[in-house]
């Protein structure tokens, strides 16, 4: 009978055999049953994969692009070196890079290509042929900002555009204007700062005149040269109060004060410059002005800054953090005694 039944188990066991992994998770008699572990090995390697093949396209993408861009690369940097308006381009990239740093919060967990890259890309080409074919340094560089939003968008999708766009944007700074840009600022800003400065100079008692963009206080000849005209103190703030706009943590308002500011800000601290040099000329001689106006060049920026320290303090002294949800509370005398009534309420008890 034994070897009846036994034969029959094994026939049923034949018959309808047990999953292999089944078989490995059951618990050995006696021992303490855990639950199994789920594999991941298939997972993680084709995670490991995906992130593998997004960094080595990132990276090819972005040799691709230095080498494109090198020699429009070379002659900005040219630019910074010898033209003191633009001085402030070596630190634009730094800028962007904090910006970027700022907004990591907003840095997307997965990439999620979007080939509306391509139309970025071929509105960055089509900016650069007219520019490389007549040798326009301007468009040549304006092209990079549509070239660098496209890979945004052709590695990362809209998440990595919209962690990315205002250090993309932000780079504008960095780039030349065009030649007729300049020619038509430069004008205009030199004969405000004659103006204004020889106002000021007027209404400190010193005996100026303008003629042209030349100041005259009487024998001393202070000339308002394209230097002079305040456009590259302005577009160095300009860049300084947009990059400050992006990072500190205020109101759009106060944003938007504090971008639009830097105008006035930049010819403040100008026109400063060009009256205190006049007064030190007329008073100390040449070589005391031409002192001051040297180092005055490198006081303009600080002087910016505190100008702008005090647009935010009374920005926060003016506007009110929020608004209350009803009336403001009207504070009355408290009468707790009946002895505190006046006589006609005591006479109506």
């Amino acid at each position: 009978m034994h070897g009846v039944r036994a034969q029959k188990e094994f026939n049923m066991f034949r018959a309808s055999p047990i999953p292999l992994h089944d078989i490995m998770l059951q618990p050995l008699p006696g021992s303490v049953s855990a639950s199994p572990s789920p594999c991941l090995g298939g997972e993680a390697l084709r995670g490991l994969s995906a992130v593998c093949s997004a960094a080595g396209g990132m990276a090819a993408l972005g040799v691709c692009l230095l080498w494109s861009y090198w020699p429009t690369l070379l002659r900005m940097v040219e630019r910074w070196s010898h033209d003191p308006q633009y001085s402030h381009g070596f630190l634009v990239p730094v800028f962007a890079a904090a910006i970027v740093w700022h907004r990591h919060r907003l840095a997307p967990t997965h990439l999620m290509p979007n080939w509306w890259g391509l139309v970025w890309l071929g509105c960055g080409i089509a900016i650069r042929l007219p520019g490389a074919y007549g040798d326009i340094d301007s468009l040549d560089a304006l092209s990079l900002l549509p070239t660098l939003a496209g890979l945004c968008l052709l590695v990362g999708g809209g998440a990595m555009l919209h962690w990315c766009w205002p250090a993309i944007a932000f780079l504008g700074f960095m780039m030349p204007l065009p030649f007729f840009a300049e020619t038509a600022l430069a004008h205009p800003l030199r004969r405000l700062g004659t103006e204004a400065s020889t106002y000021l100079l007027q209404t400190c008692g010193y005996p100026a005149m303008a003629e042209g963009n030349i100041i005259f206080i009487d024998e001393v000849k202070l000339g308002v040269i394209d230097a002079c005209s305040g456009l590259g103190m302005l577009m160095t703030f300009f860049a300084l109060s947009t990059a400050m706009a992006l990072v500190i943590e205020r109101p759009l308002a106060d944003k938007l004060v504090i971008f639009v500011s830097a105008i006035p800000i930049a010819l403040i601290a100008n026109i400063t410059r060009i009256t205190a040099s006049g007064m030190v000329h007329w008073s100390w001689g040449d070589e005391a002005g031409n002192f001051l106006h040297d180092w005055a060049g490198w006081l303009m920026m600080p002087l910016a800054l505190a100008l702008l320290w005090l647009e935010l303090r009374y920005l926060d002294r003016l506007l009110a953090d929020g608004m209350l949800a009803g009336p403001l509370p009207i504070g009355l005398p408290e009468q707790t005694q009946k002895g505190d009534l006046p006589r006609q309420a005591r006479a109506a008890q």
